[in-house]
């Protein structure tokens, strides 16, 4: 299959236009699977919970859901995108699924980052699977790579990819997803931002780029430069991820011992 990411430096508030954007760039696309950023069509430096609600959509009847679903339906493609999702009175970090067939589905980011906290309501969804036909993918947000038990219960439903939209200023993620694609066989595509925010007279937050493609084996099959724009698509198999032998005396989710594993 081919599968990637487009990194690029969506500017804060503009959602109409960042969405343009991402249209004119996916129409040049000739892919299975796109991952785009975290918070794409929003930005991502919020000064109060008052504006991340209110430029946050619902979902799936919001502007930017239906317009991603109209682009998956058209270029036959599966996108998974960051938006703010508004449910009621409340605000949460959320990526939808998006295919030809439409909404597959909404995961809501469960480790929230610095000033998120403020500005979100932790995630509830819990962490999704969904199958996607050459491919079951995985959703997790940015700073959940931080906690290794995120990638191990996609890859204990099977996930092949864990697909990874981020806003990443933090220096450690792009060389530590290879161990979390080790260690448990499956494939990532970690879609960051470039750019930078300074808003409301706080510190400036600079977004790391370095999107990337890691392999089950913790190759990287590609990354991404820190500061340019890039939509990068791999040729990937994704079967390689579904074989968790080692070798011939050892199968790495076979061999946990979880009566041990006392938190």
């Amino acid at each position: 299959m081919r599968a990637g990411f487009y990194q690029f430096d969506p500017q804060f508030g503009e959602a109409a236009k960042n969405l343009e954007r991402v249209a004119e760039k996916l129409e040049q696309a000739d892919a299975d699977l796109i991952v785009l950023p975290e918070l794409f069509v929003s930005g991502y430096q919020f000064v109060s919970a008052e504006e991340a609600l209110r430029l946050a959509e619902p979902v799936p009847d919001g502007p930017t859901v239906r317009r991603l679903i109209d682009i998956a339906k058209r270029r036959r493609m599966h996108l998974v995108a960051g938006l703010p999702e508004r449910s009621g009175s409340r605000c949460y970090n959320s990526a939808v699924v998006v295919g030809p067939e439409g909404l597959l589905g909404c995961y809501r980011k469960t480790h929230l980052f610095y000033e998120e906290t403020q500005f979100f309501t932790p995630g509830d969804s819990g962490f999704l699977v969904w199958d996607i036909g050459v491919a079951k993918i995985g959703v997790m947000i940015c700073f959940d790579w931080y906690y290794p038990e995120a990638a191990r219960t996609l890859a204990m439903q099977g996930a092949d990819i864990i697909c990874h939209p981020s806003n990443l200023v933090l220096p450690n993620c792009p060389d530590s997803m290879p161990v979390r694609c080790l260690e448990n066989r499956v494939f990532a595509v970690t879609c960051n931002r470039i750019g930078s925010e300074a808003r409301g007279g706080k510190e400036q937050l600079t977004y790391i780029g370095q999107s990337e493609v890691v392999t089950p084996t913790g190759i990287i099959q590609h990354r991404a430069s820190r500061d340019h724009e890039e939509l990068t698509i791999m040729e990937i198999d994704p079967t390689q991820a579904r074989n968790k032998q080692l070798n011939r005396y050892n199968d790495l989710l076979r061999d946990r011992r979880t009566s041990l594993y006392k938190m």
